[in-house]
């Protein structure tokens, strides 16, 4: 599918700004999209929407269905009569520039429940329940089991434990309320011209609703543990490879039914966004399988995955499949032969185009396809002030090779480094692929102390925010000139 030519933001929603510890689906919300359109852009980018499970990590989901419920805007629920405007009076001073997990979950919790206890089943609710029947049941069944065993991992539940039906109501509650405000945000969105991106995870992680409830699915013995999980092979980055640790699939099984689970979540993450970006796409093609037993990732295998297949079906059943590839990293021929087959754009990041092999110039802009979308960074990339200002320090250093890599950024930019974020995302947007995606951190100029995840880190992730100050007329202005200048 080729998208037409616009240009955009990538912004998790827990990185809005607010009074209430943690970016949520509220006013400030509302206005982040304004500055879209104001800025002239045409699409917002967000990270896996799911409940984040002990890491924070929105790739550590325990759903590939459910949305966060961290996320429900407090002063929405004081609108719908839920909670009252005293019970949002006295909040703690969290911090602006960052979430703090804990202290917002401790706040936010007893407020949720006593909005809870004021809601009363409607008509809407019972549209909900029917609509998602085929998880949110599980699903709040699992989290109310997790929280009567004390949040171990589900293979260690006491059999004797059960369900809470006040605590399963709980949980289906969060999750109509939080599907509720993102679809009239998403409505704001769209009536503005505003295209949502989402993520869609690979894998699931082991302690999630989903690998409980169909363990059938899932590479697993009769206790639940894992045989096989999946990760990367060595290479120049690791000598032992990654070993992620999620489940693998059971993917004959899939099959015969048709890939029906599979199916479901596409569906399903389709009614939230209008764009997915398929996370490690190298494994529809083939997977690195390691034995769960092993501590590392060097005695894996390479297992065909089951794309074309997958997604011929998936076409079959949904239409036309917006869908984006993640193909960076060590790409195969036969991984971009499969993205070129189903005619996915693939992702060009400019970070990656100074380094001194020939596999960094396909992420120089003169090079990029029409159909792809280009990025100055990701997620897991440092911001781009970040970059240039730490292949400064290595150039100041006996590291040759990293200083190179900045002059050759300021040879192909035509910078000496002034503004070098707006070098970046002029040399992006200027680029003929058809999306053009810039962090808002980048937008705004902001160092490595701005960015959302360094990969192979446990702590001090995703917790980034921007101040509501941030989004000034004057940048919205100097962004939707630069757009229209280059037909975006």
């Amino acid at each position: 599918m080729r998208f037409p030519r616009a240009s955009g933001i990538l912004l998790h929603p827990t990185s809005l700004p607010g009074r209430f510890g943690i970016g949520d689906l509220g006013p400030e919300a509302y206005q982040f999209v304004d500055f879209l359109v104001a800025a002239g852009q045409r699409v917002w980018q967000v990270l896996p929407l799911g409940p984040t499970g002990g890491g924070n990590s929105p790739y550590e989901s325990v759903s590939a269905f459910a949305v966060n419920p961290l996320l429900i805007s407090l002063e929405k629920l004081v609108e719908r009569g839920y909670l009252a405007k005293a019970d949002l009076t006295v909040v703690p001073a969290f911090p602006e520039t960052h979430v703090d997990f804990s202290q917002i979950a401790a706040y936010r919790r007893p407020l949720l429940r006593k909005a809870f206890a004021v809601f009363k089943e409607a008509g809407e609710y019972q549209r909900f329940e029917e609509d998602t029947r085929d998880w949110v049941e599980p699903f709040a069944c699992f989290m109310a089991l997790k929280k009567a065993n004390n949040d171990e991992l589900w293979t260690r539940w006491n059999p004797t434990r059960q369900t809470n039906k006040d605590e399963i109501g709980f949980h289906k509650f969060l999750q109509f309320e939080v599907f509720r405000q993102w679809r009239e945000l998403k409505g704001y969105c769209r009536a503005r011209g505003i295209r949502i991106i989402g993520d869609l995870p690979f894998y699931i992680e082991h302690d999630s609703a989903d690998v409980w409830a169909h363990r059938e699915l899932f590479d697993l013995d009769s206790q639940g543990n894992s045989i096989s999980v999946g990760g990367v092979p060595p290479d120049y980055f690791s000598a032992t490879g990654q070993r992620w640790g999620n489940p693998t699939y059971r993917w004959d099984r899939l099959k015969e039914s048709s890939y029906c689970w599979w199916i479901q979540r596409i569906r399903s993450a389709l009614t939230l966004v209008d764009m997915i970006r398929l996370d490690h796409f190298r494994g529809y093609q083939a997977y690195w399988e390691v034995p769960a037993a092993r501590p590392t990732a060097v005695d894996g295998r390479w297992v065909p995955g089951r794309g074309a297949k997958l997604f011929e079906v998936a076409q079959k059943e949904l239409g036309v499949l917006p869908f984006v590839a993640e193909d960076l990293g060590s790409i195969t021929p036969e991984v971009e032969a499969l993205r070129e087959k189903l005619s996915f754009p693939g992702m060009k990041v400019l970070q990656f185009a100074f380094g001194s092999d020939r596999g960094s110039r396909i992420y120089l802009p003169h090079n990029y396809p029409q159909n792809a979308v280009a990025y100055t960074g990701t997620h897991d990339n440092d911001t781009a002030l970040g970059w240039w200002t730490s292949r400064g320090e290595d150039a100041a250093s006996k590291n040759s090779e990293s200083g190179s890599e900045r002059e050759r950024a300021e040879v192909y930019l035509g910078t000496d480094g002034t503004g070098i974020h707006w070098a970046f995302i002029r040399a992006i947007m200027e680029s003929v692929a058809d999306t053009a995606i810039i962090p808002l951190q980048d937008v705004l100029g902001l160092g490595s102390e701005a960015r959302m995840n360094t990969p192979g880190t446990a702590t001090g992730n995703w917790r980034w925010r921007y101040s509501r100050q941030a989004l000034t007329p004057q940048l919205a202005d100097r962004l939707r000139t630069l757009t229209q200048l280059c037909d975006r």
